[in-house]
């Protein structure tokens, strides 16, 4: 009984420093503020410790808690005591968080919340758009035009030529 049980925290350690940053960034394009998203990226973590997940291959393990920490977020986010924060406070933890300091990802946080989530499984996190409509339950074709349309608007904002990987 004791080697399972380390055999599960040393998983459980593994999978944190493997995909913590990630649930990070995750949380905080929801919730803007280092109090909650830090709040929900430890729920995430405890939902694996209390559903005794186990996982079929990295990338369902990654998809896992993608789709989790986003649902968290949102859940969070309909809580009558709950208010949305602003963009300023994204720009003092991007810096907390050595981030780039090129202003795309202040841009891309801007956008609508359809598209934020899209574009950061797309580009920073490399999943193709079949398996961002699983992932979310929407259909391919929804995926890609919130793509497009959020590629549109960067290069508006941005005033650059941001195509196809």
């Amino acid at each position: 009984m004791e080697k399972t049980k380390l055999r599960e925290e040393n998983e459980i350690i593994g999978i944190y420093e493997r995909h913590v940053d990630m649930v990070y960034r995750i949380c905080f394009s929801y919730l803007k503020n280092t109090v909650d998203t830090e709040d929900m990226v430890q729920n995430t973590f405890i939902k694996i410790i209390e559903k005794s997940i186990i996982f079929e291959s990295p990338e369902h393990e990654k998809a896992w808690l993608i789709v989790t920490a986003s649902n968290l977020c949102k859940n969070h986010l309909k809580h009558w005591w709950q208010k949305r924060g602003n963009i300023e406070d994204h720009l003092l933890e991007s810096n907390d968080r050595n981030r780039q300091e090129d202003g795309l990802l202040d841009t891309v946080m801007k956008l609508p919340e359809k598209y934020k989530l899209v574009l950061y499984l797309y580009y920073y996190e490399g999943y193709d758009t079949n398996e961002i409509a699983k992932m979310l339950d929407k259909p391919q074709s929804t995926v890609r035009n919130d793509l497009h349309r959020a590629r549109k608007r960067l290069k508006e904002e941005l005033g650059e030529d941001l195509d196809e990987k």
